[in-house]
């Protein structure tokens, strides 16, 4: 057993049985036992004055990872375009790149896309390293997998990061598991810990009520997903020369498992909030989905984009992709107007970088009012109408 008890030094103080969080000891004949609900979590040594209880658990030892280096960004493209949050990665990259003192690198795969490169280098990219392939034209769970985890093997990167988009979500874990590696999901803070070097990955658990941070300690490399518009894309002013490192591919038909016979994109209608340069988000203030629509004026208004907090989307006010916050989207729009919106920190999370923010919130006392650079106190089903008024009648002396 993981875990015994020398009952010649146990005094039945019953501490031990206290801080057991599984139930796992118990007092017989006035001593310390153990039970079959013992998981040997080692609450118990530590509790234990008498120095009764010992464990013969050693603590794992953590493999050197000197031969891996570097800091790689999946640079997802679609269409021969590379998405926005490949940008906002390889942002992120830079400054890791230059705590570790290591490279930053994208990871491109396609079929003629060449021309894209000169982009990824504007963004910090110093390598990339580049897998072509018919097979590799369309976005493929497999094939992308497979050939990802050939290099990522090959060259033994020290940090990995993918876009928590729909391709991201889906490619990641795909690649740690055939690589055996951890993988932190939809990050919204990435750090280096000054102690030993290792990423700090933060994240939104328990429904986005906490907030964890992650270390990834026996495996390389670290692995993490990172959602759209959380991080800031930088250009370099004067970027460095880029090393293009092209592999070669074996990838038969059998590989992709399926094959795209059509594909046909549905019609947005807007842009996304992560492109949005206005938006203007309801909370539970606002009332009803009838009371959304003051929102959709003032948006319309503006050239805006409409969003909501958790609840509203709970309510069935807004679909699933129009929230912003912790367990939705988090968005960096020029002006964040938030209207019936409390301010609790699971949304606020979501919305902090936006450059300017105007609060709308009859309590004068709501958090929202703390982050906001403007405050309107006041009933926004009378502020929001007046609101739209003004910009209306700006628009028409414009105009005339």
């Amino acid at each position: 057993m993981a875990i015994s008890i020398d009952h010649d030094l146990c005094n039945g103080c019953e501490k031990c049985v206290k801080v057991c969080p599984y139930e796992g000891v118990e007092l017989k004949d006035g001593k310390a036992v153990l039970n079959d609900r013992c998981t040997a979590c080692g609450a118990c040594i530590d509790a234990c004055k008498e120095e009764a209880i010992s464990s013969d658990i050693k603590e794992r030892e953590i493999p050197d990872f000197t031969d891996f280096k570097g800091i790689w960004v999946f640079a997802e493209q679609r269409d021969g375009a590379i998405t926005r949050v490949t940008f906002e990665l390889l942002g992120l990259g830079q400054s890791l790149a230059q705590e570790l003192n290591q490279e930053l690198s994208a990871v491109l795969l396609g079929y003629k896309v060449d021309h894209i490169i000169e982009e990824l280098k504007e963004f910090g990219a110093q390598s990339v390293y580049l897998a072509q392939h018919k097979l590799l034209t369309h976005y493929q769970t497999n094939p992308y997998a497979k050939v990802i985890s050939e290099i990522v093997g090959e060259h033994k990167p020290n940090i990995f990061l993918i876009g928590a988009t729909t391709i991201g979500r889906d490619l990641a874990p795909r690649v740690a598991m055939r690589l055996a590696l951890g993988l932190t999901a939809d990050c919204t803070e990435l750090s280096i810990d000054p102690e030993d070097g290792s990423l700090l990955q933060t994240r939104p658990a328990f429904g986005g009520n906490v907030m964890a941070t992650i270390k990834t300690l026996y495996t390389r490399p670290q692995m993490a997903t990172v959602r759209p518009g959380v991080m800031e894309a930088k250009r370099i002013d004067a970027p460095s020369r880029c090393r293009i490192i092209k592999k070669d591919v074996n990838l038969l038909s059998k590989d992709r498992l399926t094959k795209i016979l059509e594909a046909v994109r549905e019609k947005k209608k807007g842009v996304s909030l992560t492109d949005a340069k206005v938006i203007v988000a309801g909370g539970r203030g606002v009332g009803s989905e009838q009371g959304m629509k003051s929102l959709f004026a003032l948006a319309q208004a503006l050239g805006g984009e409409v969003a909501g907090t958790r609840m509203v989307i709970e309510e069935g006010w807004l679909p699933a992709e129009r929230q912003v916050g912790q367990t939705g989207q988090t968005v960096r729009p020029e002006l964040y107007i938030a209207c019936g919106i409390s301010g609790a920190i699971q949304h606020r999370a979501g919305m902090l970088g936006s450059r300017y923010i105007i609060a709308i919130n009859k309590d004068e006392r709501a958090p929202i009012f703390e982050v906001a650079d403007w405050g309107i106190v006041g009933d926004l089903h009378e502020v929001v109408p007046a609101f739209t008024r003004a910009m209306g009648n700006r628009k028409m002396e414009r105009e005339g």
